[in-house]
């Protein structure tokens, strides 16, 4: 039988999954709890202030104090205040959108993020989400940089991204992943196209403070009828550049030091 926090937290991250509320009978049967287990987890979080119920259809929905708890954590960490200027210069140049990725152990998590497109299609993801390491530029640039077993076991524990949830061109063996990782080692960037969402392009770089490993990734993202072949590579030294101003300033905050513990086996 779960914790009572492990019950508690998957139902905060089930209510994370749907702004527009979940109806009590769905979270009891989705995370296998009695109804009137489910209802007292959530009368307990309501009181909290962290779940409200629906007057329309009584569902139950996130407050806004999870993100308030997101938001003052992250200023705190002093990495918005750090990288924000960096990444809005990028964006300013490239006229995409820019995501930083921090490395938290085995996780990558985008807790920045600087939209540059004015006009147009326009890709803009929800920033606090763990980027997909299978599909996402952003995670081959950080598997790259591991032992080839290091970024095996973190997909495995993680899952493959399926072509038929994420991009068809999402790697889906070992075998694919591989041979990705190995072509972004050899460039010295990760670059994917409709791996992640169907007809989006990313390129991503590692974020590597001198004397250490990787500390979080640097991605420019947009849709792939603008980011051709030819752009990503154009990008690639204003890319580089941003990353190395990010790793040369990453030791006055905090957030970059959860990269430094070890990787669970």
């Amino acid at each position: 039988m779960p914790s009572l926090m492990t019950r508690t937290l998957a139902l905060l991250e089930r209510l994370a999954d749907d702004v527009d509320g979940v109806a009590l009978a769905t979270l009891a049967e989705e995370l296998k709890l009695p109804r009137s287990a489910a209802q007292r987890l959530l009368a307990g979080l309501a009181a909290s202030g962290y779940v409200r119920q629906s007057r329309e259809r009584g569902d139950y929905l996130l407050t806004t104090r999870i993100v308030t708890l997101g938001l003052k954590y992250l200023k705190g960490s002093g990495v918005v205040d750090l990288c924000q200027p960096i990444l809005d210069r990028l964006a300013a140049a490239c006229g995409e959108l820019i995501r930083l990725g921090v490395v938290d152990i085995d996780h990558l998590t985008w807790v920045a993020s600087s939209q540059g497109a004015r006009t147009g299609l326009r890709y803009d993801p929800d920033l606090g989400l763990d980027a997909r390491l299978s599909c996402t530029s952003s995670g081959h640039a950080w598997l790259c940089t591991l032992s080839e077993s290091d970024a095996l076991a973190l997909v495995s524990r993680e899952g493959y991204g399926a072509p038929s949830r994420y991009g068809p061109n999402a790697p889906a063996t070992p075998s694919q992943l591989l041979r990705a990782l190995r072509l972004a080692r050899q460039r010295g960037c990760a670059v994917t196209e409709s791996t992640y969402v169907p007809g989006l392009s990313a390129i991503a770089v590692p974020i590597v403070p001198r004397g250490k490993g990787t500390a979080g990734v640097l991605a420019i993202s947009g849709p792939s009828v603008r980011l051709t072949a030819d752009k990503l590579h154009a990008l690639v030294p204003e890319l580089q550049a941003a990353a190395a101003d990010i790793a040369n300033a990453s030791g006055t905050s905090p957030l970059f030091d959860r990269a430094f513990a070890t990787v669970p086996a």
